[in-house]
């Protein structure tokens, strides 16, 4: 988009945060880079170039704004839609890889040379891998400065500076302010954590944002011991490179509130990185919901409640567990039997704010299982068992990062007991594919009859066609039809899920 100069002038004229993320707009006089709704009076068009990136016009000499503080913009819905090279790289690089495993390790998960992967990068977003992984280093040290009092040297180290001068210098480039100015600039007015350790932070999304089915589903569906609502939050385990953390996620007008307990702060990166794609923030709901209201069934669902995300997962492992365990049983019956692999196989951990007990078990730890344990029909025991070994052996991958959809599609398919339903929803959930549909899903079938739509699966997705590529999204909205807990919050913080009949053929996972 940064290329359609009328476009962004007229963005920026009108203040329009929907474009936030998308470009950024670098002022030739000042040396000022900002996002497209920044407060300031905007500089007159000649002064104006306009980049697709933060890394882009950080290596072109420009410092971010003050202001506006175009560093904290969501991230480019761009990278949701697609599983390119280019996609796969922005997401894992968003992930840290790079700062963890190198440009090698990063053109190694995607199957390119890193000559290669520099110049798709550069080609599209005008920055390679290395001055984007420093971007997003300088906003992690970012976060780290002003929501913790962690001493400046284990902040640089933190988040991923090689030494404490590249830090400093790389601190006072890109914000033109010294790491020390930060913190004293953070400090005033702001809200200190209420428990020694948390990292609060607000984690920004495009307006608009309809809260009910994301955190709904996820509250509904939540593993005990590993997931629980709570206080207004939705509250979780996470398994890092470094360690452990514990997040909590509450909807604020605006805003995402995020608290973040970790082990170890190297995690910070990737920590983020996986609750915006749990929560789906860096979604267009302009976008998405302008293509569905095409239809004229659908549009009604979307006028009612606008701005749907797709609940996702942190762990893309864990919820194709999850989704087995699911199949063709209740809810909560498939919460039992998550918690009690969660109990016998999940990493115990201590939560000194709520009842969080455990890590949801990796493969490693699975593939030890008797299935002869399991209180699941023979045939099941054989598809759980059959995934963990793939996942175990890296024979099969559900990284969100870096899978291709299709391939992974492919592989899923070909293990026992794997139909079209779990393999569309792990894709949806799992993978982030925005286009996932499942037209067998028994929710599906009788929001189609209701609405009037087409309600056999050939003819629903020949219908579909036109809510391409956003037909996971229409899957949220179809399945609000039934008045399902998934599609609400609980009424009460400590609300326990209750038993009742999925939407689905099988059970929500």
């Amino acid at each position: 988009m940064h290329t359609d100069t009328e476009r962004c002038v007229r963005a920026v004229r009108s203040k329009d945060a929907r474009f936030d993320g998308w470009f950024f707009t670098a002022v030739l006089t000042t040396r000022i880079y900002c996002r497209p709704s920044c407060p300031v009076v905007p500089p007159k068009v000649e002064n104006m170039t306009f980049y697709p990136s933060a890394a882009a016009c950080q290596q072109a000499g420009f410092r971010a704004c003050k202001r506006c503080r175009p560093d904290t913009s969501p991230g480019s819905p761009e990278w949701n839609a697609r599983a390119d090279s280019v996609a796969r790289a922005m997401r894992l690089i968003q992930d840290g890889v790079v700062d963890r495993e190198g440009v090698p390790g990063l053109a190694a998960r995607l199957g390119y040379s890193a000559r290669q992967i520099e110049r798709q990068l550069l080609a599209e977003l005008g920055a390679g891998p290395l001055a984007l992984a420093r971007a997003q280093r300088a906003q992690t040290a970012r976060v780290l400065i002003e929501t913790t009092a962690l001493p400046m040297a284990e902040v640089a180290f933190a988040a991923g500076f090689s030494s404490i001068r590249t830090f400093n210098e790389t601190v006072r480039e890109v914000f033109a302010l010294a790491p020390g100015e930060l913190r004293t600039r953070a400090e005033r007015g702001a809200e200190p954590a209420s428990t020694p350790g948390v990292i609060a932070l607000r984690l920004p999304y495009r307006a608009p944002l309809n809260p009910s089915n994301l955190f709904g589903h996820l509250a509904a569906t939540a593993v005990p011991g590993v997931e629980e609502w709570r206080d207004g939050a939705y509250r979780r385990t996470l398994a890092l490179p470094h360690g452990h953390g514990i997040v909590a996620l509450s909807p604020r007008p605006g805003h995402i509130a995020c608290r973040l307990q970790l082990t170890d702060p190297r995690d910070l990166t990737l920590a983020i990185s996986r609750c915006r794609r749990l929560l789906d923030l860096d979604a267009d709901p302009v976008a998405v919901d302008g293509q569905l209201r095409t239809d004229p069934l659908l549009a009604p669902l979307v006028d009612a409640g606008p701005g749907r995300r797709v609940p996702r997962t942190v762990d893309g492992a864990e919820f194709a567990v999850r989704a087995v365990l699911g199949q063709q049983v209740s809810t909560a019956a498939a919460r039992t039997h998550a918690a009690r692999l969660v109990t016998a196989y999940g990493k115990p951990v201590e939560d000194s704010e709520g009842g969080l007990t455990h890590l949801f078990p990796t493969p490693e730890a699975l593939a030890g299982l008797d299935p002869e344990a399991l209180a699941l029909p023979r045939s099941r025991r054989a598809t759980l068992t059959t995934l963990v070994g793939a996942l175990a052996d890296r024979s099969l991958r559900l990284d969100a990062a870096d899978t291709d959809w299709d391939e992974a599609r492919a592989a899923l398919s070909a293990l026992p007991g794997f139909g079209p339903w779990t393999v569309e929803v792990i894709a949806m959930r799992a993978l982030g594919d925005p286009d996932a549909f499942c037209p067998t899903d028994l929710g599906i079938r009788r929001a189609a009859e209701h609405l009037g739509l087409p309600s056999t699966p050939a003819a629903l997705t020949a219908r579909a066609a036109g809510w391409r590529p956003w037909r996971a999204y229409a899957v949220q909205y179809l399945w609000t039809v039934d008045g399902h807990p998934i599609n609400r919050l609980p009424e009460r913080p400590e609300a326990r899920p209750s038993a009742v009949t999925p939407t689905c053929e099988r059970s929500t996972p």
